[in-house]
Order: C-alpha cells, then structure tokens, then sequence
C-alpha cells in the first residue's frame, strides 16, 4: 500500500477587531498565501518526495489564480500553516492514523494556521492506493475497460493512469487484496500485471 496527503483550503477567517488593536498593518485582511478552493496533493513515492520541499509544486487546483499562491511551483507553503499541517501531512504519507478518536474518519484532519487575526482552515486526508505495473496497455480502449473493472470493486475509489512514469495508481476506501486487483486486470484481456506496490 502507498500514502498521498491531499491538503483543501476549506475556510478562511479574518478578525479585523484584532488586526486593529495588535498588527503592524491594522488593515491586513484576509491571508493572502492561499484560498478557499486551493487543492494540494503530497507524495513519496518513487523520485517524488513533496515534504522535504515543503510542499512546493504541490498545487493541483486553485481557488483563484496561483500566482503568487503557497505550494505553486516558485513557492512553499507559508511557515505557520507549515508549522500547523506538516505533522498531520507527515502521518498520513507514512501511511498512520491522522487523528484516531477525534474525527469521525481516521484519514482525516482539520486543522487550522497559528495566526491569530486571519486563520486559514485546512483539511488534510490521507488517500491510500496501490501502484499496479500493468503490461499490455496499448490504447485508452485498454485503459477505459481496466478503469471500469477496477471501479466495479467495492473498495476501489479512483483510478488514474500516469503515463510518464509506465503505472498505474488504483484509490482504495479500504484494502483489496492484490491477487484480487490483478486477476481483475488480467481478466480484463492480454494484459499482465508484473507488480504492485
């Protein structure tokens, strides 16, 4: 089994009463490093390691235009959301528990940044897969009829074809045996499933 770390921007707060009585600016505003929409996606898996550069390029989708966005490809992630994410963005690439007892959902975490005048709230979740290894794709025919077998599993929620590194990532809900995922494949054609990670 394999670990990525999807990090959603789902608030933003602003405590204007604060930000005139305590900051340098009293008119800060609202953050402005990230969006209600901003979508990140971590990995460690092959030559991808996103945590060790603290989240640059992990941008996958954009509230707003990225440009000048934590976590697009010229930027990090802010050092007080780094500071209160990195943790629970560190857990859940190892493949652990984010919060156990807390929230209704092991995989996942609110959390929010430490300023105190203009918090942005984030939700971090931990999406587990299997890399499948799959000889014998030879068409996006071949790719659609594997996709639709796979799907048809109860515990398959995504499936997703990364052509420049020759594998495939299969999303799961809950854990599926690999003799299960191969002889799906398999049963799909001509096609051979040489390894899963």
């Amino acid at each position: 089994m394999q670990y990525k770390c999807k990090l959603t921007v789902i608030d933003k707060k602003v405590y204007p009463e604060l930000q005139a009585q305590y900051c340098a600016d009293p008119n800060s505003g609202a953050c402005p490093c990230y969006n209600v929409g901003d979508e990140y996606i971590f990995e460690r898996y092959g030559k991808k390691d996103d945590f060790w550069h603290i989240g640059t390029g992990t941008l996958i989708k954009a509230g707003r235009d990225a440009e000048g966005i934590a976590g697009s490809t010229e930027l990090p992630h802010c050092s007080e959301a780094w500071d209160a994410v990195s943790r629970y963005i560190y857990t859940a690439l190892q493949g652990g528990s984010i919060m156990r007892g807390w929230m209704n959902d092991e995989r996942v975490m609110i959390a929010c940044c430490s300023d105190g005048t203009r918090p942005v709230i984030f939700k971090i979740q931990r999406l587990d897969y299997k890399v499948l290894y799959i000889d014998g794709i030879g068409c996006e025919k071949c790719e659609q009829k594997i996709s639709d077998a796979l799907k048809a599993l109860p515990e398959v929620s995504d499936v997703v074809f990364r052509h420049e590194d020759n594998f495939t990532e299969v999303y799961l809900d809950k854990d599926v045996a690999d003799e299960v995922l191969k002889n799906t494949v398999e049963g799909c054609g001509a096609y051979a499933v040489t390894k899963i990670d």
